[in-house]
Formats: C-alpha cells, sequence, structure tokens
C-alpha cells in the first residue's frame, strides 16, 4: 500500500482543542518514518507540562521530537533531507517571541523561507484567535494581529489550508 500524498505545505487551523495535533499527526504519520515533530511548547507549569506529556504519550514510536520554542526556522533547516516535519505550534511559537522581545516580522520571513526549502512535506498547526472580540490590553491585540499576519502569509504559500471545527477537517484551499 502507498502513503497517502500530502503537499509540501500544509496548515491546519483551529480553535483550543479543536484536534489540529491529532489532525496533523495523522497526515505525517501517513507517510513514511521516521518523523520529525518541532515543539515549539515551553512547560512553566505543571498544566503545560501535563499537556506536553499528553502529546507526547499518544504519538507512535517513529516520532523525533525537536523543541524549538524560538528558532523555529533553524530547527526545520537542520532536519534530515526527505524527512515529513510536523510544527506544533505556531502560536505558542508567536508567544514565545513577543515575550522575549524578539522581532517578528523578521521571525515570520525566516520561517517562510525555510517552508519553503524544506524537502519533505510540511506540516504546521497554529490557533485560530481572530474570531472573538478584540482583547482589551495592547499585548493580547499584538498577541492576535501577529498571529493573523503569520497565518495569512503561511496560507499564502500552502498547498493545502485545513479548518478543525470539533475534530472535524474543513479544507479551506
Amino acid at each position: 500500500m502507498q502513503p497517502a500524498e500530502i503537499p509540501h505545505l500544509t496548515l491546519v487551523l483551529g480553535g483550543a482543542r479543536s484536534g489540529k495535533s491529532r489532525h496533523a499527526e495523522a497526515l505525517i504519520e501517513a507517510q513514511p518514518a521516521p518523523w520529525t515533530y518541532i515543539a515549539t511548547a515551553q512547560a512553566y507549569d505543571d498544566e503545560m507540562r501535563d499537556r506536553i506529556a499528553e502529546h507526547r504519550a499518544r504519538r507512535p514510536a517513529g516520532w523525533q521530537t525537536v523543541d524549538a520554542p524560538l528558532d523555529l526556522a533553524e530547527a526545520i533547516a537542520a532536519q534530515p533531507a526527505g524527512r515529513p516535519i510536523l510544527v506544533d505550534c505556531l502560536t505558542l511559537w508567536l508567544t514565545n517571541l513577543i515575550l522575549a522581545e524578539r522581532d517578528t516580522a523578521a521571525a515570520r520571513e525566516a520561517l517562510i523561507a525555510a517552508c519553503e526549502r524544506a524537502s519533505a512535506p510540511l506540516v504546521l498547526v497554529g490557533n485560530e484567535v481572530g474570531l472573538g472580540i478584540v482583547p482589551e490590553n495592547a499585548l493580547a491585540r499584538r498577541f492576535r494581529d501577529e498571529a493573523g499576519r503569520l497565518h495569512q502569509a503561511l496560507a499564502a504559500r500552502a498547498a493545502s489550508v485545513v479548518f478543525m471545527v470539533a475534530g472535524l477537517p474543513m479544507r479551506v484551499k
């Protein structure tokens, strides 16, 4: 049986607990192993440590995890040629950049360039945060706006964009 073909770049968006990560993992696992899981989360508290442990526990053998809370473009570029890559999650990465006072526009451009150079299927996961009310503080508004810019830039280049709702994938592009 041949593996299902997936596009070079797929963007999977959705709300919290919408099934984004599971869907993205299934897309990558349809390719021959080994696979790379680039994780951007940082475990600052017990609840986040539990979330990270849950994600790791459900992945079968064949996954190599690379932690890249800030240097995502470099982590993508460092992967072996031909190895399918999953990045989870763009919005946690963006949070890390903002809190570290990094240049988000430069990081976004570096990420886009790394995605374009990747030699294997690449699936990116991000939280869609722009569907709610306008946040009351400047930092939250900046985050929402930066996430929107990041997702738009990646969606424009992606061959496939999926929006997850209640565990169901809705093909957008």
